[in-house]
């Protein structure tokens, strides 16, 4: 091969703008939510660094959860080929492999921002990294399983961000009152993605991608969706009241009524409303998240 046709052959470097739409920025506001819950319920008064919590911020959500999303994408390009042709890879925006190298070159830089954040947030750096990777690429691929992809993707959103925040600002590892909290809020999360899935049933029936609402069918997925996220919710707010926290555990249960008159006309027509739920619904729910934080900070560290 001569030295032009070896330059010819590689693959065109993709703008910065088709880079940046492979990370999708807008789903970094979950990890980055949760992020801050971890946050709220860490920070006693004790001083914060702003440097750790700015980095923390970069870390769950435009390093970790943009390197989900471009893991997912390079190894779902044959199914966004179908359901959403115009994404960056299926649609020529991002050529050749620089997917996979992108995805690559992510995962090692949030492992290297993850380290001044401490072991504990280093060490759910790494699970969180490996959870993306298993989601989405052979042979595990969760994504394939419903049930258990569904579960990687809520602790990566939910979980694992809430923890990493409290450790963070905390310098040790969350208590069992934080855990369980940020457990729960992520059990719940499985409904959201859950909810997520019905915009690509046809190009996963096709490609064999076993999603709740292929396995179960739309309207079955959506009532175990919207069970989901009010089950957790329910013990978050049962928890709450154990604790005597009377003020929170009454929010949350207000903010759990409102999901559940928006969640009957979800129900009505699961797949063409499930984005507006996710843009009132969801809203509901996040903010439940935050009013627990805030809540879980009068109890004692221990």
């Amino acid at each position: 091969m001569t030295r032009l046709a070896a330059l010819k052959s590689v693959d065109p470097v993709p703008d910065a703008l088709a880079a940046l739409a492979l990370l999708k920025p807008i789903t970094w506001f979950p990890p980055m939510w949760a992020f801050g819950c971890g946050i709220v319920c860490a920070s006693r008064g004790a001083a914060i660094s702003w440097w750790q919590v700015l980095l923390g911020i970069a870390l769950v959500g435009p390093l970790v959860c943009g390197t989900s999303q471009a893991v997912n994408d390079w190894f779902d390009r044959e199914v966004d080929a179908l359901n959403e042709p115009d994404r960056p890879i299926p649609s020529g925006r991002v050529p050749g492999r620089w997917g996979l190298y992108i995805a690559i070159g992510w995962t090692m830089l949030s492992v290297l921002a993850a380290i001044p954040l401490g072991t504990f947030a280093f060490r759910a750096t790494l699970f969180g990294l490996l959870l993306a990777w298993m989601y989405s690429a052979p042979p595990v691929r969760l994504k394939q399983y419903g049930w258990w992809g569904n579960s990687a993707v809520a602790a990566c959103y939910e979980g694992l961000p809430w923890l990493t925040g409290a450790a963070v600002v905390s310098g040790a590892a969350p208590n069992g009152n934080v855990i369980l909290i940020a457990t729960l809020y992520s059990a719940g999360a499985h409904g959201i993605m859950t909810l997520n899935d019905f915009k690509s049933v046809g190009g996963d029936r096709r490609m064999g991608i076993g999603s709740l609402p292929v396995k179960l069918g739309v309207e079955r997925a959506a009532e175990f969706a919207c069970w989901t996220m009010a089950l957790a919710q329910v013990a978050v707010f049962l928890l709450l009241l154990g604790w005597r926290l009377y003020a929170a555990s009454l929010g949350v249960s207000l903010l759990l009524a409102a999901q559940v008159l928006l969640m009957r006309r979800l129900l009505e027509r699961p797949r063409e409303l499930a984005p507006w739920y996710n843009g009132t619904g969801i809203t509901l729910y996040v903010l439940g998240m935050l009013l627990s934080a805030f809540a879980l900070k009068s109890l004692p560290m221990s």
